[in-house]
């Protein structure tokens, strides 16, 4: 595995038990990814965590694809706290980031799992409508997997002296 850079402020470091529960908890983000011409490209996007990766759902073609296709390497944010203390010129956050390699999924049972997985994510209990979606539009989508290999969160010090409020 490559070497991923140490934070720089370690005391407002989360462990990766909290960096993973922001994961678990959040339901979007932005992927960031190698755009054309070299230029990033970041999108904000909808995403189910499990067992350290991430996925995610596409049309099956545009500039997100294109640019999964030309390098797999990516990064994934999540802002979990964004309160903004105008008074004191600071913001007070939590923030999860994720590095690894992104790939779209080409195994039909894989691709079936990962759909199943957004759509009981963003409607639960909804075992049938779910079946008839899958069946009607799964060929028409991608299913992407992002595998975490560098995982970092990090919050404001005024919040861990709060005691995470």
């Amino acid at each position: 595995m490559e070497e991923f850079r140490a934070m720089r402020r370690k005391r407002q470091q989360l462990s990766e038990d909290e960096s993973v529960e922001i994961l678990r908890k959040a339901t979007s983000g932005t992927l960031a990814l190698l755009g054309d011409n070299g230029y990033p490209y970041a999108v904000p996007i909808s995403y189910v965590y499990a067992d350290g990766k991430l996925y995610f759902h596409s049309a099956l073609s545009g500039h997100k694809v294109d640019a999964i296709r030309g390098c797999d390497k990516a990064s994934f944010c999540v802002i979990e706290k964004d309160e903004v203390h105008p008074e004191k010129y600071t913001t007070f956050f939590r923030s999860v980031i994720a590095f690894g390699r992104v790939h779209i999924i080409e195994d039909e049972q894989e691709k079936w799992q990962t759909a199943r997985m957004l759509g009981n994510r963003y409607n639960p209990n909804q075992e049938e409508a779910l079946q008839k979606e899958m069946a009607g539009g799964l060929n028409r989508m991608l299913m992407i997997r992002f595998d975490i290999e560098h995982l970092t969160g990090k919050e404001a010090i005024e919040l861990m002296r709060r005691g995470h409020q």
